[in-house]
């Protein structure tokens, strides 16, 4: 999380008058008001949508489609709350995406309930009420005393003495018990700062722990990095010595062919120049036979298309050359860094190809989505036989290791029967610049 510059600055201002004529004091001050109000705002909806489900659950499973239209619901509101965090304090929590909605409603809504995030989120709407009841009731108390005790000597001036007990002492009925009331006042306002900025950061550790990322969740994701970067690195050695065994027993010989070819062409000119068309036509059918097998190979270590013209060109070729009918959807506001551009051609490119050979599918669909500058989606479903499994090929093994290098996320629902849906996440940081992408793609 980060506290600047609303929540920091609480911390930066040492002297309590500067501190409570602060900005950043009374931004804080209307958050955690608010607290009470979005707090349980957020828990009677979260409530009343978990209860409908429950209710309607045994009514032809009505239940399924309150739980998923409620855990989105939950989500814009964390959502809002976030906005809510940024613009009073300063504080930039990250976001925790919904699993997308590409899956039939049954398995969608077990999904949902089963990610950490969903849960997460409604722990922390549930907290959030009894939260806000605490932080709001302690800053209305603090500053409502301290206000009300300052201002005891001028409305003793304006004709009313209030009157103040305090350990069985009556303060408010002589000039020197309301001037120490109004001194209390004075103390506990000046002291209200440091109190404000208390109940901030304990809102704040609550939020980014509930609606952030989970520490836990990342120490693993650390690990599986670990795990996945040996395999990477494997993956990366024998690819290279497939290209080099590509370059040896394919373009290297037939350059050989061609500079022989060209050899004896010459050769023959010196004794019968009339007899050498036949030797160079041969060697221009070699030539063309080696450019096109080296574009075919570039095009498997970086399709020009990707650089030049982005993903929606780029994957609009590999849909017409896939023997399956292709549905293809790319919705990108903007154009993701060119590693993840990369990434994502070759998922697609694998994923169609697995389609192709062992699917045994009708139609396939490919949908490419991001919006603003988030992670980028995609989704490839087929109407295959389903079965497919990361931990019984190379394949989708070698696609997890590849996405989760750049530390995104791979996931594939393939019932016996299908259809299948392999769902991809990959963020949209720029990543540094290495060895390019060697993932051969099938044509």
């Amino acid at each position: 999380m980060v506290l600047t510059p609303h929540v920091g600055r609480l911390s930066a201002r040492p002297d309590p008058v500067r501190a409570f004529l602060s900005p950043a004091t009374w931004l804080a001050t209307a958050h955690l008001l608010l607290d009470f109000f979005v707090g349980w705002f957020s828990a009677i909806v979260l409530f009343f949508g978990l209860m409908l489900s429950v209710v309607l659950l045994p009514f032809a499973l009505l239940g399924v489609p309150v739980w998923i239209v409620t855990a989105w619901v939950s989500a814009m509101l964390a959502k809002l709350e976030r906005a809510r965090y940024r613009v009073l304090l300063g504080v930039d929590i990250p976001v925790r995406p919904m699993p997308p909605g590409t899956l039939h409603p049954l398995r969608y809504g077990g999904v949902l309930l089963r990610d950490a995030g969903v849960r997460r989120r409604a722990a922390y709407q549930v907290l959030a009420a009894p939260l806000g009841l605490l932080t709001s009731g302690a800053v209305y108390f603090v500053l409502c005393l301290g206000f009300a005790l300052l201002l005891v000597p001028v409305v003793a001036m304006v004709g009313y003495a209030p009157q103040f007990e305090i350990l069985g002492m009556q303060f408010g009925d002589s000039a020197a018990g309301r001037t120490f009331l109004a001194g209390l006042g004075l103390i506990l306002l000046l002291l209200a700062p440091a109190i404000i900025r208390a109940l901030a950061l304990m809102d704040v550790a609550v939020a980014n722990a509930l609606l952030g990322h989970d520490a836990s969740a990342l120490e693993r994701r650390v690990d599986e990095l670990e795990r996945s970067r040996a395999r990477v690195v494997d993956a990366g050695e024998v690819e290279r010595r497939r290209i080099e065994r590509d370059l040896h027993d394919g373009t290297q010989q037939q350059l050989v062919s061609l500079a022989m070819t060209l050899g004896r062409a010459k050769a023959r000119y010196k004794q019968n120049p009339e007899e050498v068309g036949e030797l160079l036509d041969d060697a221009h059918k070699q030539a063309k036979d080696t450019v096109t097998d080296l574009r075919s190979l570039i095009r498997g270590l970086h399709p020009p298309v990707l650089a030049d013209r982005g993903l929606d060109a780029a994957l609009s070729a590999i849909a017409a050359r896939c023997p399956v009918p292709v549905t293809l959807t790319v919705e990108l506001d903007q154009r993701p860094p060119a590693t993840v551009e990369a990434i994502g051609y070759f998922v697609v490119a694998e994923g169609l190809t697995n389609v192709a050979k062992h699917a045994n599918a009708s139609t396939a669909t490919v949908t490419v989505r991001r919006e603003g500058t988030g992670p980028v989606w995609i989704t490839i479903t087929d109407n295959g036989v389903g079965g497919a499994d990361p931990d019984r090929g190379t394949g989708l093994r070698g696609l997890a290791d590849r996405v989760s290098g750049v530390d995104g996320q791979l996931s594939v629902d393939s019932p016996l029967g299908g259809p299948t849906v392999l769902t991809v996440e990959l963020p949209s940081v720029e990543l540094p610049r290495t060895a390019p992408t060697t993932v051969p793609v099938a044509p």
